[in-house]
């Protein structure tokens, strides 16, 4: 099934204000607003948020857990995919259409799925470029790496990653029914898992929990590479936002990490140059740990200059 990952993720929130001040400080573009209702905001290659009142009756219904994540759309190569998926799906469960063509359903831990169509653009931006001694420079002659007022913006929604109170039963329904492949894996706590029409390390990531838990333990967007990431999540402590955890590098998947605390209450990650693979890529596992998950962590920690300290 050419699923290629997350196109949108739809909230239910509280504080809707609070919460488009954040995405639009995240980086996010603001695609519509109506005062009251709610609106989306969108990556570079449109891929997007929408946030909405908790009580919006259009909304799936909420998890008993209260998670503000009411639904995960995942966008698909073409419409015969969505045909596929419904001859699958629709022999043990209701699978409704809209009038877009789009599927909408439950997963086997009741959390709201829909799958439409991409609603993805191609992108043809710049990579992050580095000069490296030893190695011919990819920034050329009198270009300069470090812009304090570069863009620093979200490029593309990455990864999510479920609390989940079923684990057996959740990964198989991706694995099994949805084609995904499962990249490494945690022992005791959970899969990373990407799509057949995906490339990236993981774009699902599980983390086992009881039931009260379950729901969004976080989502992120790849930036431009680690210059990017870092810019950004400055400005956000800079606006006065909490880091979560981070900046670092994780180990499975190589990517720079930055997560940060928000209103959506979830957390919301910035991500960089995650590792790719095919199907030739053997798994791996092994037991979590904080040596397992990231490969370094640094602080942020007030020290502007060699020898200076924090200020009085």
């Amino acid at each position: 099934m050419r699923i290629i990952g997350p196109d949108e993720l739809v909230f239910g929130v509280d504080d809707l204000n609070a919460c488009r001040t954040f995405l639009v400080d995240y980086g996010l573009d603001e695609e519509n607003w109506e005062d009251g209702k709610g609106g989306t905001f969108v990556a570079l290659d449109n891929t997007a948020i929408t946030v909405r009142a908790r009580d919006d009756s259009s909304l799936p219904k909420p998890l008993p857990s209260g998670s503000t994540l009411r639904q995960t759309i995942y966008g698909v190569e073409d419409a015969s995919v969505l045909d596929e998926i419904e001859a699958e799906l629709s022999t043990d469960r209701e699978v409704t259409r809209d009038g877009n063509g789009a599927i909408a359903l439950v997963d086997d831990v009741d959390m709201a799925l829909k799958f439409q169509v991409t609603r993805r653009i191609d992108l043809d931006l710049e990579a992050e470029l580095i000069n490296s001694p030893g190695a011919a420079p990819l920034r050329g002659v009198n270009k300069i790496g470090a812009l304090q007022d570069a863009p620093a913006k979200p490029r593309t929604l990455s990864h999510i990653v479920y609390f989940t109170p079923d684990m057996t039963k959740h990964e198989a329904f991706y694995v099994e029914r949805l084609k995904f492949v499962v990249t490494d894996r945690f022992t005791n706590v959970g899969p990373f898992l990407r799509p057949q029409a995906c490339k990236d390390h993981h774009t699902l990531f599980m983390l086992a929990t009881p039931p009260y838990m379950q729901g969004l333990e976080h989502l992120a967007f790849h930036m431009q590479g680690p210059t990017d990431l870092m810019l950004a999540g400055s400005r956000l402590v800079q606006k006065g936002y909490e880091s979560f955890w981070g900046p670092g590098r994780h180990k499975f998947g190589s990517n720079w990490f930055w997560y940060f605390n928000c209103p959506l209450m979830t957390h919301f990650e910035y991500d960089a140059d995650m590792d790719i693979h095919d199907d030739d890529w053997a798994p791996r596992e092994i037991d979590v740990s904080a040596e397992a998950s990231q490969l370094f962590l640094f602080e942020n920690v007030e020290k502007w200059f060699p020898g200076a300290g924090p200020k009085d």
